[in-house]
């Protein structure tokens, strides 16, 4: 009897693995960005907040915490240093990617905003300057 309820035991936790290794989240793709920037996009004056509002307060991307610095004094040095701007492929910007979900759990955390993510790709496409 014993025998019978451990091979019973076995195949439903077989079962039961396979079943939830088949449900994972892998990435959240969402939608890039909202309405195209054709204004000049200014890294202190529109950039610089988003990283006030919603990385560097929060603790996630502030001094000494996960890179890069998203601090007002250190973040252009930051994502410049760290390689995150993709000048030649805007698109392709690891934090544009990470903003979009597309490297992995969108940032911030609280969710994605496609505003935030036209405004850093328009930047990044005008050059991602200090401006």
């Amino acid at each position: 009897m014993l025998y019978k309820k451990t091979i019973l035991w076995v195949i439903t936790a077989l079962i039961s693995t396979g079943l939830l290794s088949g449900c994972y989240k892998d990435k959240t793709l969402v939608s890039d960005t909202g309405e195209e920037i054709t204004r000049t996009v200014s890294f202190v004056n529109d950039i610089i907040p988003i990283f006030n509002k919603s990385c560097n307060n929060s603790g996630c991307h502030s001094a000494g915490a996960k890179a890069p610095d998203l601090t007002v004094a250190n973040a252009f040095t930051s994502l410049n240093a760290g390689n995150y701007i993709n000048l030649t492929n805007p698109q392709s910007s690891e934090l544009y990617l990470w903003m979009t979900g597309k490297k992995g759990t969108p940032m911030p955390l609280s969710g994605p905003d496609k505003d935030y993510n036209a405004l850093v790709l328009a930047w990044i496409k005008q050059g991602a300057l200090n401006n």
